[in-house]
C-alpha cells in the first residue's frame, strides 16, 4: 500500500507540471455506415513507458461519430478482445434492441451491427462498454468514445463548428495507475484514481485561435466530478447539454459536471492572442456530498470511502487543458448568439404516471455503508432477470429521486430525454433547464424531479436501463430496468428478426428456431456472462433445441450478426 501511495502522489505532482503534450484530437468517423473495432494495445502516458490499454480503432478511446439527423445509421462493432462486451450510446434515441446495454453482448470476434434512424437534436453524446460486472474494467482500459450529433436548426446559428480549430472535443476522465504505470483494473481500488487525463493526454495543451472557441465536455470518468472554470476567472457560456442546444447562452464562472453528463461551452479567447489560459478543475468549490470534494462528513456508525483522504485529487484545483492562444481564423465567431433554439419542454399538466425511485445504501440510511455503499434503487439490488418498471408506449411521466445516502450520485436513463422540474424543491438553474438524461441528485435526502415521454419505441422483452453513473455504484448493483410495452402488454411468445424467429418466449423445455431467409445457419446461446452454453449448425428451417437444462435466467441468441433474447423459466 506504501508504495501505491508514493505512486499515486508522484502522478500527481507530475501531472501538476507545466502543460507539454499536445492534446489528442480523434479523428471523426461520417455515415451511414461505421465501422469499429475494439481491440487491446498500448499507449504512451508516461515517456518512455508503454501502458497496457484498449481503444476503437486505435490505441485508447475511440473515434468521434457523426451522426446527421435522419439518416439510417449502421454501425458495425467489431469485438477483438478476448473479452465478451457490449457497446452503449449513451443519450441516443433508439431501439432498446440497438441500445447496447447488460443484455446486447458482443463475444470475442464477432461483430454486431446495430441500425437505427437519427433521430437527435444536435447535442454531443458517447458511447461504451455496459457488460454488467466488466464495464469499470472496459472503460478504464480505455473503451470511449464521443458521438456529435447534426441538424440543421444548429446548422442555422453562428458557432463555432470547424472539428479540431474551434470545435473541440474534451473527454475528462482520471485513472488508476499501479506500480508498473499499467492501468489499474481492480475496482477494490477504484478511489485512487489519481491521474487525470484529457483525451487521453497527460499534461495536455492544445493551441486554439483568438476567437470564441466551443469546447464539448464529456465527464467520461468512472467515479469523479470536476468543477470546470478558466484560471483567469473569465466567465464563458453555456450553450448546450445532454439532449441538445439551450434556448440561450448562459454566462457562467464554474461548471460542475458529473459523470457521464455532457456540457458544450463557448470561452472568449479573443484578447489573448500570444498568451495562454488554463481550463481547470477547482476542485476546492466541489459541494460536499460530490465524489471528488475534499472530504467527505461521517457520522455515527458510518465507514468512510475506502483510500479517499489518500487521494491528492479530492478538493485539488489543478489544471486539465492549457489553451495556448495564436492567431484567429478566417471567419472567426468572436461573439456567442443570444438565442439558440427552443426548447418544447414536456407539460406538467399532461402527466400520465408518477414514479418514485428511493437510493439508499445495504444496511439502511444510517447503517455503515451509507457514504461507501453498495447503493440499491428501491431496495432492490440490480437482477438481469427482473424488470423493474414497465412503461406504456407514449407515456409522459414525472420521476421523482430521493436520495437517502451520503454520497450524490449521477442518474441515468437510457433511451429519452428529460426536463428536470426541481432539484431540491426548486426550479433548476438555467443550464440545466434544456434536454437532460444525467442529473446529479444530491446527497443526504435530496431530491430530483423530472418529466419525460416514452415514444416511437416498444419492445416487452429487452429492457433499457437506468443506473447511477458512478460505475463503482452501478456494478455494485444500484441499477435497474425497464421495458416499453404497446397496450399493457407484458408478454411474448414469437419473437421475430428479420434473419430467424423463435418460440416460445419464455420457455421451459424447449424453444423452436424458424430460419427466414437461409438454412445452414450457426446458432449459438449465450449466458449473460457471456460464456456459449449451445452451437450448432442449423441444416433445417424450423429447429427445436432442448433448453430444459440451462439455469432459469436470461440468454441470447445469436445467428450470423443477428442478436435478440429469451427467458428460461
Amino acid at each position: 500500500m506504501k508504495k501505491i501511495l508514493l505512486i499515486a502522489m508522484l502522478l500527481f505532482v507530475v501531472s501538476s507540471i507545466k502543460a507539454q503534450n499536445p492534446l489528442l484530437i480523434p479523428v471523426t468517423l461520417t455515415g451511414p455506415t461505421y465501422n469499429l473495432t475494439i481491440d487491446y494495445d498500448s499507449v504512451m502516458i508516461f515517456p518512455g513507458i508503454y501502458t497496457q490499454s484498449a481503444g476503437i480503432n486505435g490505441p485508447i478511446l475511440g473515434p468521434v461519430v457523426i451522426i446527421d439527423k435522419g439518416d439510417v445509421v449502421t454501425i458495425n462493432v467489431d469485438n477483438q478482445l478476448m473479452d465478451t462486451t457490449t457497446m452503449h450510446w449513451h443519450g441516443v434515441h433508439l431501439p432498446s434492441v440497438m441500445d447496447g446495454g447488460p443484455h446486447t453482448v458482443i463475444p470475442p470476434s464477432t461483430t454486431w451491427s446495430p441500425t437505427w434512424t437519427g433521430m437527435d437534436n444536435a447535442s454531443t453524446m458517447w458511447f461504451h462498454p455496459h457488460l454488467h460486472h466488466k464495464t469499470y474494467k472496459h472503460i478504464m482500459m480505455g473503451i470511449t468514445g464521443m458521438i456529435i450529433n447534426k441538424d440543421t436548426d444548429e446548422s442555422a446559428l453562428a458557432l463555432p463548428r470547424t472539428y479540431g480549430v474551434d470545435d473541440i472535443p474534451l473527454v475528462l476522465q482520471t485513472k488508476v495507475m499501479d506500480a508498473n504505470y499499467q492501468f489499474d483494473l481492480d475496482m477494490d481500488n477504484r478511489n485512487m484514481d489519481t491521474l487525470f487525463l484529457a483525451n487521453a493526454t497527460r499534461n495536455a495543451y492544445f493551441d486554439a485561435p483568438a476567437q470564441m472557441v466551443r469546447i464539448r465536455l464529456l465527464n467520461g470518468s468512472l467515479m469523479r466530478s470536476f468543477n470546470v472554470g478558466l484560471s483567469n476567472g473569465a466567465d464563458f457560456w453555456v450553450i448546450a447539454s445532454d439532449g441538445g442546444l439551450l434556448s440561450a447562452p448562459v454566462q457562467m464562472n464554474q461548471l460542475l459536471i458529473s459523470n457521464a453528463e455532457r456540457y458544450e461551452i463557448l470561452v472568449d479567447l479573443s484578447a489573448l492572442q500570444g498568451s495562454s489560459v488554463d481550463l481547470m478543475n477547482f476542485g476546492s468549490s466541489i459541494p460536499g456530498g460530490v465524489y471528488g470534494t475534499a472530504q467527505f462528513s461521517t457520522m455515527g456508525q458510518v465507514q468512510p470511502i475506502q483510500d479517499y483522504d489518500n487521494n491528492p485529487l479530492n478538493g485539488a484545483d489543478f489544471t486539465m487543458l492549457t489553451l495556448n492562444v495564436g492567431a484567429p481564423t478566417t471567419n472567426a465567431i468572436t461573439s456567442a448568439p443570444t438565442t439558440l433554439v427552443t426548447v418544447n419542454a414536456w407539460n406538467p399538466a399532461n402527466v400520465d404516471v408518477s414514479r418514485s425511485f428511493t437510493f439508499s445504501p445495504d444496511g439502511g440510511m444510517g447503517g455503515p455503508t451509507g457514504l461507501s455503499g453498495p447503493f440499491f434503487i428501491n431496495n432492490n439490488p440490480f437482477d438481469m432477470g427482473v424488470i423493474n418498471e414497465v412503461i406504456d408506449l407514449d407515456n409522459i411521466e414525472i420521476w421523482t429521486l430521493t436520495n437517502q445516502t451520503m454520497i450524490a450520485h449521477p442518474f441515468h436513463i437510457h433511451d429519452i430525454q428529460f426536463n428536470i422540474l426541481e432539484i431540491d424543491g426548486a426550479a433548476p438553474p438555467a443550464h440545466q433547464a434544456g434536454w437532460k438524461d444525467v442529473v446529479l441528485v444530491p446527497a443526504q435526502m435530496g431530491s430530483v424531479k423530472f418529466i419525460t415521454k416514452f415514444e416511437d419505441f416498444a419492445d416487452p422483452v429487452i429492457p433499457f436501463m437506468y443506473h447511477c453513473h458512478i460505475i463503482g455504484h452501478e456494478e455494485e448493483g444500484m441499477m435497474g430496468q425497464f421495458t416499453v410495452v404497446e397496450n399493457g402488454s407484458t408478454a411474448v411468445e414469437t419473437i421475430e428478426t428479420e434473419t430467424f424467429s423463435i418460440y416460445p418466449n419464455p420457455a421451459t423445455d424447449n424453444i423452436t428456431i424458424q430460419l427466414i431467409k437461409s438454412v445452414n445457419q450457426d446458432v449459438a446461446i449465450v449466458d449473460m456472462s457471456g460464456r456459449i452454453m449451445f452451437k450448432e449448425n442449423l441444416s433445417q428451417k424450423n429447429s427445436t433445441i432442448d433448453v430444459s437444462k440451462l439455469s432459469k435466467g436470461i440468454y441470447f441468441i445469436s445467428i450470423n450478426n443477428t442478436t435478440t433474447k429469451f427467458i428460461k423459466q
